[in-house]
């Protein structure tokens, strides 16, 4: 039925009161003089009329029904999807924006007293570039050196400048990640500097981490191995890296030899930690990402529109909630 006058002004009025002023349908009964039922009539009859129009909002990079969709597929605490650059490069590293978003939700999740740690990764050294904000908390590296070529790319300085945003202690790792053998891996785990930053391993309540898959230029790990090794990895199946640690399609770790010569944070000591953030996106992770989020590790992702929509379309048999933190392995 069409409203008149009075009605038209008594609906504007309540919706005024109710969406602008804060107030509650009880208060607004009270001021009117009807039942809080007659206001919540006259409120939704405002909506149907086009008296009132809801307008959600978010900045236009951020996808904020793939990020809904994503965090409910696969059960993650967080999921922050961006907009996937117009032209994207079938060889380009994980879109820059990833980082600087990743550093806008280290700044929402890490409180006063927090102990983060940093793993190596374009992504991450992008976000800890990016940070402009963090409450005091002690920064520690959760992997060891891979030096792409530029020093201010370095896991190293990220770790410092976190800890400088923050206020913080940092506690970097000075070693590669990648050794030749398992004796020399053991032997600098001994050492001083690093034995303290391992010391703080299990006292790391929120992580950041990158993802690779198995291909030159998209895996640290792939790029620091020989041929020889590569293929060997490569017929056990290896679909992703994280922290050098190696999974399958189904996120089952796979070629665990190579933990034992990397200076890195264990698996199941990175599955202890609280929140685990994983920065990864482009086309050519997506099959990557699906697999670690299948390996339990991870419970937070900020990742671009193009992996999003590959995650969503994917096969959902092996999905299962992230924040269960369940091993595929059964260990």
């Amino acid at each position: 039925m069409r409203m008149g006058p009075a009605e038209l002004v008594q609906a504007a009025a309540m919706a005024r009161r109710f969406y602008l002023e804060g107030k509650s349908k009880i208060q607004i009964a009270e001021e009117f003089g009807v039942s809080r039922f007659k206001v919540a009539r006259v409120l939704e009859t405002a909506l149907e009329r086009d008296l009132v129009r809801i307008e959600i909002r978010v900045p236009a990079e951020l996808d904020a029904e793939r990020s809904d969709a994503l965090r409910a597929r696969y059960g993650l605490r967080h999921a922050v999807v961006v907009e996937s650059p117009a032209e994207e490069q079938d060889d380009a590293p994980d879109p820059e924006n990833l980082g600087e978003v990743a550093a806008d939700l280290l700044g929402e999740l890490v409180a006063e007293g927090d102990v983060l740690g940093l793993a190596w990764g374009r992504s991450t050294i992008h976000m800890a570039a990016a940070l402009d904000r963090l409450p005091p908390c002690t920064v520690v590296q959760l992997t060891g050196v891979y030096d792409a070529g530029t020093a201010e790319r370095g896991s190293v300085e990220a770790v410092r400048r976190a800890a400088q945003v923050s206020g913080g202690e940092a506690h970097p790792i000075y070693a590669p990640m990648l050794l030749p053998d398992p004796a020399t891996a053991a032997a600098l785990r001994e050492q001083t500097g690093i034995a303290r930053a391992f010391e703080y391993f299990d006292k790391v309540t929120v992580a950041a981490v990158s993802i690779g898959s198995w291909e030159p230029g998209i895996s640290t790990v792939h790029d620091m191995l020989s041929d020889e090794e590569r293929a060997h990895y490569a017929s056990l199946g290896v679909a992703a890296e994280m922290s050098a640690h190696l999974f399958d399609a189904e996120g089952r770790r796979v070629g665990r030899d190579l933990g034992e010569r990397c200076i890195t944070v264990e698996a199941d000591r990175l599955r202890r930690i609280p929140e685990v953030v994983a920065i990864a996106g482009g086309q050519r992770k997506a099959a990557a990402i699906g697999a670690v989020l299948r390996s339990g590790l991870v419970t937070s992702l900020v990742t671009d529109t193009a992996a999003a929509d590959y995650l969503l379309t994917e096969s959902a048999a092996g999905v299962r909630p992230a924040l269960e933190r369940a091993d595929p392995d059964g260990e």
